[in-house]
């Protein structure tokens, strides 16, 4: 009689989410961190319109591209080392570690001297290292089209919905 193929348990259904979605995470951000921290720099220099000269904006242009490599390649090795820890160990979220992105581009905004903006005071409150207002809302802002976005969104659904039923909460 051949072997029946093994139905997988509950647990390892959950790892399997947590993995697909972790690997998928990861690779979002290989694709898509460095281009969010120069697009966020991009965007506040713009908007505050104080570098005039073409070869100020193009250094500039050349500190983000560089702090952008340097944020996705940091953000890439922190979220891998989550994702190696038990999920009971787990003590933050793959969101938590993605938001971190903004440390680079506010070094670079604020070595450029663009001054902090004024924000609402719920963000004030929610992030007050975030002087520029660039924090990252969700996980889908570093897609670059409505699939990546989808399939990062999906992403962390998933890695949440594997940790959710392997750690479950207490009441």
């Amino acid at each position: 009689m051949a072997g029946h193929p093994h139905e997988p348990t509950e647990p390892e259904r959950a790892r399997a989410l947590m993995t697909e979605g972790a690997t998928r995470l990861v690779e979002g951000v290989r694709q898509g961190g460095a281009a969010w921290v120069v697009a966020r720099v991009t965007e506040i220099v713009d908007a505050w319109g104080g570098i005039a000269s073409n070869e100020g904006r193009a250094a500039m242009l050349a500190a983000a591209r560089r702090a952008g490599e340097q944020a996705a390649a940091r953000v890439t090795r922190e979220l891998t080392d989550l994702f190696a820890r038990d999920p009971s160990e787990q003590r933050t979220t793959p969101l938590e570690v993605v938001r971190s992105l903004r440390y680079e581009a506010t070094a670079v905004l604020a070595s450029a001297g663009v001054p902090p903006i004024e924000r609402d005071p719920f963000d004030t409150r929610s992030f007050p290292d975030d002087v520029y207002g660039i924090v990252p809302r969700a996980i889908t802002e570093l897609g670059f089209d409505d699939t990546t976005r989808d399939a990062l969104g999906t992403a962390l659904l998933a890695w949440g919905t594997g940790k959710a039923r392997l750690v479950p909460r207490d009441p």
